[in-house]
C-alpha cells in the first residue's frame, strides 16, 4: 500500500494522489468516494458542500417551533427509558432544560445502556428538528454532553458544512477527509487568476477561499469563498468559449444567395403561412447564410413552437444557391426522428431536382457504402442521418450547412466532428428542449440564439392531470372516450421491459394488459427504441394511419412523433421523469383540431416530488418549466452534462446570474485585449483552459 498523504506531504503531488492513500480513507471509503466521482486529493478538495448548519448560536427552549432545526443547550433534567412492544430496543427520553423551559430528546429502537451517557445535571447541547408531540422534542438529535471546551463538542458553536453524500459516508466522516484533504493539499493549488484581477474584484485567493467555504467562521466568508471559486470556474469556460468564437469569425465560410425569388418559391413549399416568431427566425437564419462568416446558431423554442420550419427552410435556402453544388445535412439523435424528418423533406421537395439519402446505423453494409461514395461524389444534395453522419468514413463532396436536430443528445465533440467534414459549414442547433436562460449563456455563450417564443394558431394548451392511485382508473376511462370518437392515445412506461429491482410496470408488460384487458376492442401497438428500425417504422406508420389506435410506448417517443389524431398520453409512474422530459413527452399530443389531455400516474412520496409534478398542471410554458426544473434539480440533472459532453461546474451553482454575466462579460474583454493569452499574467489561464477544454473545444491552436 502507498505512502499516506497527510501533513507534511508534498502538497503539490499530493493533490493528484489517490483519495484511498489519503489519511483515514483506506480501500473501503475510497470505494464509498468513488461513486461521487472523488477519486484523488484534488476531487475532494473541491467536493463542496451544498450547504450549512448554523450551530453557533443555541435557542431559548421557549421560543422554538415545531418544524425548525435549532441548537438548544441547557442542562439535563431528567431521564427515562421504556421498552416498546412494537419495536426493537426500547425508547429514550431525556429532558433538557434552560431558563426558559423544558424540552425532551427522544431516540426510538434505543438501548438501555445509553441512558447512562446522559448524567442528570450535565450540561448538554443539541441539534435537530423540533417537533411537537405532547411538548417539544427533537428526534435522534446531535448532542455533546458536557462542558463546551471538550474534545467531542467541535460539532457545536461553529457552522458545520453538509457535503453531497452516499452509502457508506456520514457528514461527520465527510467533514474528517475533507479536512485532511485540505491539510495534505490546499498548498499545492495554483491560483489561476492574476493578482490584479483579484485584488480590483475584491476576491479572495484560491487557498483561503477553499478553507473558507469548507470551514467557514461566518456565512459572509462561505458566501465570499464560494463566489470567488465559482467566478474563477466560469471565468476560465466562458474565456474558452470567448477564444472559440474568435477564431470561427476568422473562418471563412460559404456567402449564399437568398433572395426574395428564393424566399417565395420556399413559402410556396408549405401549406400554410410562418408565424412572427418563426419570420424572425428565418430573418436572423438567413443574414448569417448570406455572411461569409460561418454560422453558428441556436435555435430554441418549446414543444410545437414549429423550429422544424425554420430548419427546413435553411436547408431548402441553402440548396436552391446552385452556383456551388452545395451539400446540407440534418442530423437527428434517434432513427425515428431522422426517418420522419428525411419523410417530411421529401413530401416537401416532390416536385424539386433535389437529390436526398438517409443514413443511419441500421443501414446494410452494402447500402452503406453505396451511399456514402455516392457523398462524397457530390451526387446527393441533401443527407439526412444519425449520428452515423460523423463516422470517419463520411466525407462530403461541399459541405455547406449542417443541421443539427435535439442538440443536447448530443455531445460537444460530436458536434465539432460534422463541423470537420470539409471547409467551415454554415451550423444551426435547434432544440426542442427549453434551455434556462443562465444554461444558455453558460455552455453557448460562442452561438448566436434564435428564440422561437410564439405557437402556430390552432394549437391549445394541454390540460395535464396529475393523478394518485386512486384515480388511475378514470385516466383510462377518458383515454376510452377519445378512443371512441376515433383519436389515438399514447401509454408511456419507464421501463422496456420488467426489472425485478424496480416495481414498474414496464412498456411491454403494459402493452399486453392494454390489449387484453383495458382496450380489448382497439388495435393496440408496442414501440421503443430496443426494435429493430424497420419494425419501428412499420409501427409507427400503422399508428400514424389508424391501423393502431393505443401506442404503448417508451419515452423513445419523447421527440419526433407527430400525429395530429393522438389527443391523449398517460404516462406511467411519471415521478420516475423528469420535467423537461415530461413535458416534451405532452408535446405529441393535441398537434391537430382537437385539444389534448395528459395524464400523469404517479404516487410520489415526498413533497418536493409532488409539487415537482404539480408544475406541470399550472404551466404549459416550457422556458418556466425549465428554469423550475434547474432550481430543483440542479443543471447536470436537467443538462444531462455527463452524457451530452458539456462540462461539469463543481463551485457554480447557476444560482446567481449576475455572477455569470459578469464572468462572460470578462472573458469577452480578455480575449478582446489579449487574443491568443500570451501575456504573462494570462499564460496559467491559458494553460488551465488548454489542458480543461482545449481538445473538446477545438482549441489546439492557441497551444
Amino acid at each position: 500500500m502507498g505512502k499516506e498523504v497527510g501533513l507534511g506531504s508534498d502538497a503539490a503531488g499530493a493533490l493528484d494522489r489517490d483519495v484511498r492513500y489519503l489519511r483515514g480513507v483506506g480501500p473501503r471509503r475510497a470505494e464509498a468516494l468513488a461513486r461521487l466521482d472523488l477519486h484523488t486529493v484534488r476531487d475532494v478538495v473541491f467536493h463542496l458542500p451544498r450547504g450549512y448548519e448554523d450551530r453557533r448560536h443555541p435557542r431559548p427552549i421557549a421560543g422554538l417551533r415545531a418544524g425548525e432545526r435549532a441548537v438548544v443547550a441547557g442542562r439535563i433534567a431528567d431521564v427515562r427509558f421504556r421498552y416498546a412492544r412494537s419495536r426493537r430496543g426500547g425508547i429514550l427520553e431525556v429532558d433538557v432544560e434552560d431558563a426558559t423551559g423544558l424540552l425532551a430528546l427522544t431516540w426510538f429502537n434505543a438501548r438501555q445502556a445509553w441512558a447512562a451517557r446522559y448524567p442528570i445535571g450535565e450540561p448538554i447541547r443539541a441539534y435537530g428538528t423540533v417537533n411537537f408531540y405532547g411538548g417539544l422534542q427533537i428526534v435522534a438529535p446531535d448532542c455533546s454532553v458536557g462542558p463546551a471546551q471538550d474534545a467531542s463538542a467541535e460539532r457545536f458553536d461553529r457552522i458545520l458544512p453538509l457535503y453531497p453524500l452516499t452509502e457508506g459516508i456520514s457528514q461527520a466522516a465527510m467533514r474528517a477527509i475533507v479536512r485532511t484533504a485540505l491539510e495534505a493539499g490546499a498548498a499545492g493549488v495554483v491560483d489561476t487568476l492574476p493578482p490584479a484581477l483579484c485584488r480590483r474584484k475584491g476576491l479572495p485567493d484560491v487557498r483561503r477561499a477553499l478553507r473558507d467555504v469548507h470551514f467557514p467562521n461566518a456565512p459572509a466568508e462561505a458566501e465570499a469563498a464560494r463566489r470567488r471559486l465559482g467566478y474563477e470556474e466560469l471565468l476560465l469556460f466562458q474565456t474558452a468559449l470567448a477564444l472559440r468564437r474568435a477564431r470561427a469569425r476568422q473562418q471563412a465560410g460559404v456567402s449564399f444567395r437568398v433572395g426574395p425569388n428564393v424566399d417565395r418559391r420556399i413559402r410556396r413549399l408549405f401549406p400554410f403561412s410562418f408565424t412572427g416568431a418563426q419570420d424572425r427566425a428565418i430573418s436572423e437564419v438567413v443574414a448569417d447564410m448570406r455572411s461569409p462568416r460561418p454560422m453558428n446558431r441556436l435555435l430554441q423554442g418549446d414543444v410545437g413552437s414549429g423550429k422544424t420550419v425554420v430548419a427546413v427552410y435553411a436547408l431548402l435556402a441553402a440548396l436552391a444557391d446552385s452556383r456551388r453544388g452545395c451539400q446540407a445535412a440534418l442530423m437527428a439523435p434517434t432513427e425515428i426522428l431522422a426517418e420522419q424528418h428525411a419523410l417530411t423533406l421529401q413530401a416537401l421537395l416532390k416536385s424539386a431536382r433535389v437529390r436526398t439519402a438517409l443514413l443511419t446505423g441500421s443501414a446494410s453494409p452494402a447500402e452503406r457504402r453505396a451511399r456514402l461514395a455516392a457523398i462524397a461524389r457530390g451526387e446527393v444534395d441533401l443527407v439526412v442521418g444519425t449520428h452515423a453522419l460523423i463516422q470517419g468514413d463520411v466525407e462530403f463532396s461541399n459541405l455547406a450547412l449542417v443541421v443539427v436536430d435535439e442538440q443536447h443528445r448530443f455531445g460537444v465533440r460530436q458536434r465539432l466532428e460534422i463541423r470537420r467534414k470539409g471547409p467551415p459549414p454554415d451550423v444551426l442547433i435547434m432544440t426542442a428542449t427549453p434551455i434556462p436562460r443562465t444554461l444558455a449563456l453558460a455552455y453557448f455563450a460562442d452561438m448566436d440564439v434564435s428564440v422561437i417564443d410564439e405557437m402556430p394558431p390552432g394549437r391549445s394548451p394541454v390540460e395535464t392531470v396529475l393523478c394518485p392511485p386512486r384515480d388511475w382508473d378514470r385516466a383510462f376511462e377518458a383515454a376510452r372516450g377519445e378512443l371512441e370518437q376515433g383519436r389515438r392515445v399514447f401509454v408511456v412506461y419507464p421501463l422496456v421491459e420488467e426489472n425485478r429491482d424496480l416495481d414498474l410496470t414496464s412498456a411491454t408488460e403494459g402493452y399486453q394488459r392494454l390489449r387484453t384487458e383495458v382496450f380489448p376492442e382497439h388495435p393496440c401497438c408496442l414501440l421503443h427504441g430496443q426494435m429493430p428500425p424497420a419494425h419501428k417504422q412499420e409501427v409507427m406508420e400503422a399508428f400514424r394511419t389508424g391501423g393502431c389506435r393505443v401506442m404503448a410506448a417508451t419515452t423513445v417517443i419523447e421527440v419526433g412523433i407527430d400525429v395530429p389524431e393522438a389527443s391523449v398520453m398517460i404516462v406511467q409512474h411519471a415521478e420516475r421523469l423528469g420535467l423537461a422530459q415530461l413535458h416534451q413527452l405532452r408535446g405529441r399530443i393535441g398537434r391537430g383540431r382537437f385539444p389534448g389531455r395528459c395524464f400523469l400516474l404517479a404516487d410520489p412520496t415526498t413533497e418536493d416530488a409532488q409539487a415537482r409534478l404539480g408544475i406541470l398542471t399550472q404551466t404549459c410554458d416550457g422556458f418556466r418549466i425549465a428554469e423550475e426544473d434547474l432550481r430543483l434539480r440542479g443543471p447536470g440533472q436537467v443538462f444531462g452534462t455527463r452524457q451530452s459532453g458539456m462540462p461539469e461546474f463543481r463551485c457554480y451553482d447557476f444560482s446567481d446570474p449576475a455572477l455569470l454575466k459578469e464572468a462572460c462579460d470578462d472573458a469577452v474583454r480578455l480575449v478582446e485585449a489579449d487574443p491568443d493569452l500570451r501575456r504573462p499574467e494570462h499564460l496559467r489561464i491559458r494553460q488551465t483552459i488548454l489542458s480543461r477544454y482545449g481538445e473538446g473545444l477545438a482549441l489546439a491552436d492557441i497551444g
